[in-house]
C-alpha cells in the first residue's frame, strides 16, 4: 500500500509511518515538523514567518510539492486545517488531493468544528476543554478556539472535509465520543502509535530516596492542557518537602533534549483535563515513567484492558493534584509497580506495528465502502 500522511501532532504521524514501514508499505510524511518541535519528516513544509512574503514562499514550495502528492492508495490529513494556509485556500488543495488519489482520510486527533460545537453544546463529558462540571471554563483558549471554528470559514472547512472524507480515525476516548456523535459510520478508534524503545527499563527510583517529577511547559497552551495548574501543585510539594522531590520543568526545546531530560524521571504530569493519556504521557510510560494525568474508567473501556491501571489519576484542581503527588512522595514503593505496568500497557495496546495494522485493517474496509 503506498501512503501519505500529511500534518503532524506529537509524533503521531511520525510513529505510524515506521510501523507502516516495518509491516512493508510505502510512507511518505508531509509536514511542518510540528513547527519548533521539529519532528522528522520526508518532505518538509514548513512556513518561514506569518508576513506576505513568508506567505507567497510557503505558496511556491506548496505548489512545487503538490506534484509529488498524487497517486497514493491512501492520504490522510493529521486535521481538517492541516496546512498553514487561510482556510479559504485550503478547500482547492483538499479537493486536489481527494481528485488525484484514490482514498482520504482525516485524523480527529484535535481541536475542529466538531470538537468545539460538541464541546460547548453537548456537555458529553464531566470536565474537558470546555466545561468542568456545570460551570464553562472562561479562558483565553476556550474562547480562541470558539472564535476560530463557529461560524468562520475555518468551521466550513472542518464540516466540508469531515463530510467529503472516506474515514475519521480517532485517537482518545474523548474524541471517539464527540465524533461519533455526527459520522457514526465512518468513526473508529484506534490507540495512539508509539514506537516501542529498545533494552529493558529499570522500575527503580532514578535517584534513591527522591521522587524525580517531569513537567513539560508551553506559556502558549499551559492553561489549555493544564499545565499551569499541575506546575503550581508541584510548587506546593517541593516547598513541603524539598528533600524527597525534584521537579524536572522544560518548555519549547526541541524533541530530542526533551526526550533526554524526561528519561531521567520517575513520573510525568501532563494533560489535567484529559480522559486519557496523549503522546507525551505514552512515549514516556513505555520507558517506565509514571503517567501523572488522565487515566479516568473509560480510557481503560475503549481498549478493553481489564488488568493493568499504571495511570495516577487526577481531577482538574491544583489541591487534587497535590494530593496525589504528596501520596507518592509519602509512599514511592508504588511507583516500582506502577512503572512495570506502564510499560506493559503501551507495549500491549500502543506498539506502532501493531497500530499500525489497524490503520491499514480501517483503511481497507473504507476504501471497500
Amino acid at each position: 500500500m503506498k501512503v501519505l500522511l500529511i500534518g503532524e501532532y506529537s509524533t503521531l504521524h511520525t510513529n505510524l509511518a515506521l510501523g507502516l514501514r516495518t509491516l512493508g508499505h510505502k510512507v511518505t510524511v508531509v509536514s511542518n515538523g510540528n513547527v519548533w518541535r521539529n519532528y522528522p519528516r520526508d518532505i518538509d513544509l514548513r512556513r518561514e514567518g506569518t508576513g506576505k512574503w513568508a506567505a507567497v514562499k510557503y505558496v511556491a514550495k506548496l505548489l512545487t510539492i503538490l506534484p509529488r502528492l498524487r497517486g497514493y492508495d491512501v492520504v490522510q490529513l493529521i486535521n481538517p486545517d492541516f496546512l498553514e494556509l487561510k482556510a479559504e485556500r485550503e478547500f482547492a488543495i483538499f479537493r486536489y488531493l481527494r481528485r488525484n488519489n484514490r482514498s482520504i482520510f482525516v485524523g480527529a486527533y484535535g481541536c475542529d468544528w466538531y470538537w468545539v460545537h460538541s464541546g460547548i453544546t453537548m456537555k458529553l463529558f464531566r470536565y474537558g476543554d470546555f466545561y468542568i462540571g456545570d460551570k464553562m471554563r472562561d479562558d483565553i483558549f476556550t474562547r480562541r478556539y470558539i472564535n476560530e471554528f463557529i461560524g468562520t470559514a475555518k468551521g466550513e472547512l472542518s464540516q466540508y472535509i469531515d463530510s467529503n472524507c472516506d474515514g475519521i480515525p480517532t485517537c482518545l476516548y474523548e474524541y471517539q465520543k464527540c465524533y461519533e456523535q455526527f459520522f457514526p459510520h465512518k468513526t473508529r478508534f484506534i490507540p495512539l502509535p508509539i514506537q516501542i524503545p529498545e533494552g529493558d527499563f529499570s522500575t527503580e527510583l532514578k535517584e534513591p530516596g527522591k521522587v524525580r517529577f517531569f513537567i513539560g511547559m508551553d506559556s502558549e497552551r499551559d492553561v489549555y492542557k493544564g499545565t499551569d495548574v499541575m506546575n503550581e501543585a508541584l510548587k506546593v510539594v517541593e516547598r513541603k518537602y524539598p528533600d524527597r522531590c525534584v521537579v524536572v520543568r522544560t518548555s519549547r526545546v526541541p524533541f530530542a533534549q526533551y526526550k533526554t531530560m524526561m528519561d531521567g524521571c520517575d513520573c510525568i504530569l501532563d494533560q489535567l483535563y484529559s480522559y486519557t493519556p496523549a503522546v507525551n504521557a505514552l512515549q514516556a510510560m513505555a520507558k517506565g515513567i509514571v503517567c501523572i494525568g488522565g487515566g479516568e474508567p473509560e480510557n481503560y473501556e475503549i481498549i478493553n484492558e481489564t488488568e493493568l491501571r499504571p495511570i495516577i489519576n487526577v481531577l482538574p484542581s491544583k489541591e487534587d493534584v497535590a494530593k496525589e503527588l504528596e501520596k507518592i512522595i509519602l509512599h514511592p514503593e508504588q511507583l516500582k509497580e506502577l512503572k512495570r505496568q506502564s510499560i506493559e500497557y503501551v507495549r500491549r495496546h500502543h506498539d506502532n506495528v501493531k497500530v499500525a495494522q489497524q490503520y491499514v485493517d480501517f483503511w481497507t474496509e473504507f476504501m471497500k465502502k
